[in-house]
């Protein structure tokens, strides 16, 4: 059984999207970084980042317990352990490694550059113009780096759906908060929609529901996110 650690984030969506997709069994124990939970000393023995996802296989390599911090990774691990959605690296290291790069792609560019897109823009405490217009501007030119591939690739690693999409997706879940209108790029809008319709997709986005926040992020909150909480020894 696989016991996954994870939140209402794109990074805590992408595992459960995996998880679903390869029909493995897993428990799911929701750590909600609002609240702080993620710098509990039981969580950071797992991921010592005090970032979710965090998983443990308890029949890891060996048939030992396994655990694993850090959203790649964890797919990675999963795309092994299954044999699914990921190319053999030996067997087809060219479809391998064409993976890897837009898997590398999300982790480098994606999530930091759409996760900042999100603090100026949503949760900053005043409004910052250069940030603001300097990380709505790399949202665009990420999109229109997708916009190219997906013109002329049906999924972002080839011709198949591969953890690359899954890792990809769930960023652009809020694409009006970064800026950007969809619509204004046919090919991702395509892809996204594929995806979105996907079964397992939908079950995975459900494990841990998102729920409409009722109003501005509290000063509790941001205390724990961005303030003096996320930045004390733990």
């Amino acid at each position: 059984m696989i016991q996954l650690y994870s939140w209402r984030t794109p990074n805590g969506h992408k595992i459960q999207i995996m998880l679903e997709e390869c029909s493995h069994a897993y428990t799911i124990h929701p750590v909600n970084i609002g609240k702080g939970e993620q710098f509990a000393p039981e969580f950071l023995k797992i991921s010592p980042n005090n970032k979710i996802p965090a998983m443990v296989d308890e029949d890891g390599p060996g048939g030992r317990p396994i655990g694993l911090f850090e959203s790649g990774a964890i797919l990675m691990y999963l795309a092994g352990k299954t044999g699914m959605f990921m190319p053999y690296a030996r067997a087809d290291p060219r479809r391998y490694y064409a993976v890897l790069q837009w898997l590398m792609f999300q982790m480098a560019h994606i999530g930091p550059m759409l996760g900042q897109t999100h603090h100026f823009r949503m949760y900053a405490p005043e409004p910052v113009p250069y940030a603001i217009e300097r990380y709505t501007k790399e949202a665009g030119r990420l999109y229109r780096v997708l916009a190219a591939r997906l013109s002329e690739s049906p999924w972002i690693g080839g011709d198949s759906y591969t953890i690359a999409d899954m890792a990809i997706f769930p960023w652009i879940r809020s694409s009006s908060n970064q800026g950007q209108a969809i619509e204004e790029y046919p090919a991702v809008k395509r892809w996204f929609d594929a995806i979105a319709a996907r079964p397992a997709v939908i079950r995975g986005l459900a494990a841990l529901p998102s729920t409409p926040r009722a109003g501005p992020i509290s000063a509790a909150e941001r205390e724990v996110l961005f303030g003096a909480i996320q930045y004390a020894r733990h």
